[in-house]
């Protein structure tokens, strides 16, 4: 109920919000409100666009998934490639006033392996010790080689937070974040708006030219556009396919578009009380509904041809990419027959999603879909983070869900379907897919990382666990008044280097 007020305020109220927003405050809709401040615990790409303003990151990415300097300045890799080695930037303080050092970087990445609310351990469960070699250099031990390390350190488990407000706070840290980016925390308020104001002794106090932003949550996208056309909001994120033509018929407007690593999926629920018993035992109905779904239509009807139809967590064409498996063709005829083998012609089960009106359009779309070929989908819809804590919760039959990417491959496959992956909530488990994806993390060379990738698709396509069905390209409508925007294949906006004009 809080939610559908909100929502009615900012569609009558928010028409207003340019002529009472100062100059130099930059309002940006969210798509969702996002969960924890707190990189330990947080996991939705809300977060992330918010974090990319208060917490900067050890490594950052550039718009080719190449690897910068941040925090670091420098990294290089052992002989045997168990030690990873990096310097950090001198002169860089928390917006709490402490020193930022190796000391800090020691803390920080304890504090993701132990504390018991982290989301982090298995993305850094190969790193046996950190040791402070001087202030400003810190040398990772590692317990086997992992390759992935540096993308993993490019993304939360990267980012420093200040250890006195860490350990002062411990897990209600989120409620108060300080962190060592261009913004400090100063405000939020649930469901409503997240602000932020310019940190004056941020490292790279120069390329910040902004006085504060604002994050306000809108998940319907008419009142986004609406508002942005209206000029109550500056920045809105994830835009519908659909509304594309509008921002960029509108002289006030800017379109903005980028390809993108972020990819949605099914996931299904294999294992507890809530589960499907005909989905998540038997893998022929679970193949009879991937092949019921077309993906290439999908595109189509939902995204007007915008996004990238897909069956892996790799977009096609990317160095890791198995294109020996390509997105199958829908074949109804098959899905028939795989379900009448499986001796269950009318499986039924219900698909958790989110509600935003184009996450309830594409479970529509397929729920059409594979009713013909039997299945009896049904679809419920919940907040953002109400979805997020049912299927931690393995409280789903299936649901759909989406991950932002990462630069590096292991981190769009091991943290879903390796067996003690974070976001694992369906509980699949291959042991064989564990060893592959092990075997990846231990060498550098992508044709022969390539090798294990292809062996873990041929096992994880044949599971069918998680079907994989699109990766989206990255849509943002901005004022004209805003320059200096670089989008990136990460969907993150950074601050730095963005003006508004008056």
């Amino acid at each position: 109920m809080v939610r559908s007020t909100g929502i009615g305020l900012l569609a009558a109220g928010l028409l207003l919000g340019s002529s009472l927003a100062q100059a130099s405050t930059l309002r940006i809709a969210l798509n969702e409100d996002p969960d924890a401040l707190d990189p330990a615990s947080g996991v939705s790409f809300a977060g992330r666009v918010v974090f990319a303003s208060l917490c900067d990151k050890l490594v950052d990415i550039d718009a080719q998934l190449n690897y910068l300097p941040q925090l670091a300045t420098q990294w290089s890799w052992s002989a045997d490639n168990l030690t990873l080695t990096m310097k950090l930037r001198p002169g860089v303080t928390f917006q709490d006033g402490e020193p930022f050092d190796a000391a800090s970087v020691k803390y920080n990445i304890e504090r993701y392996q132990t504390a018991a609310f982290s989301k982090r351990k298995t993305e850094l469960k190969q790193v046996k010790s950190v040791e402070t070699v001087d202030p400003l250099t810190v040398a990772f031990h590692l317990s086997e080689p992992s390759a992935p390390l540096i993308g993993v350190l490019s993304d939360r488990a990267g980012m420093m937070v200040s250890p006195k407000a860490g350990a002062a706070d411990g897990e209600k840290f989120g409620a108060n974040p300080v962190c060592a980016g261009p913004y400090k925390f100063r405000s939020r308020v649930a469901q409503e708006k997240i602000t932020v104001e310019t940190f004056e002794r941020y490292w790279n106090r120069a390329a910040i030219h902004i006085d504060a932003i604002e994050f306000v949550p809108v998940p319907d996208s008419a009142v986004r556009l609406a508002n942005l056309k209206s000029g109550g909001f500056d920045i809105i994120e994830r835009v519908p396919p659909t509304d594309a033509p509008a921002i960029a018929s509108t002289p006030a407007l800017k379109l903005v578009e980028s390809p993108a690593t972020l990819y949605y999926h099914l996931s299904i629920n294999l294992a507890g009380p809530h589960v499907s018993k005909p989905l998540a035992q038997d893998a022929r109905v679970r193949e009879a509904l991937d092949v019921a779904i077309d993906r290439r239509v999908l595109n189509q009807v939902v995204f007007n041809g915008k996004y990238v139809p897909n069956n892996q967590p790799i977009v096609p064409g990317a160095t890791y990419y198995d294109a020996d498996i390509p997105v199958p063709a829908r074949d109804l005829a098959k899905a028939k027959r795989l379900l009448q083998e499986a001796g269950i012609e009318h499986p039924a089960f219900t698909v958790l999603v989110a509600n935003s009106p184009i996450d309830q359009q594409v479970a529509q779309v397929i729920q059409s879909m594979v009713g013909e070929a039997g299945f009896d989908m049904k679809i419920e819809s919940a907040e953002a983070n109400t979805l997020v804590a049912a299927a931690q919760k393995g409280d789903y039959q299936a649901t759909l869900v989406f991950w932002s990417g990462r630069p590096d491959p292991d981190g769009n496959i091991s943290i879903w379907l390796q067996c003690d992956g974070s976001l694992n909530w369906g509980h699949y488990c291959n042991p064989k897919l564990d060893a592959a994806l092990a075997q990846a993390r231990q060498v550098t060379e992508p044709q022969e990382r390539l090798t294990f990738y292809k062996e873990a698709a041929s096992l994880y396509l044949t599971d069918r666990a998680y079907l994989f069905l699109y990766h989206i390209t990255w849509i943002w409508g901005t004022t004209a008044r805003l320059d200096g925007f670089s989008p990136g294949v990460d969907g993150l906006i950074r601050p730095q280097g963005m003006t508004l004009k008056p």
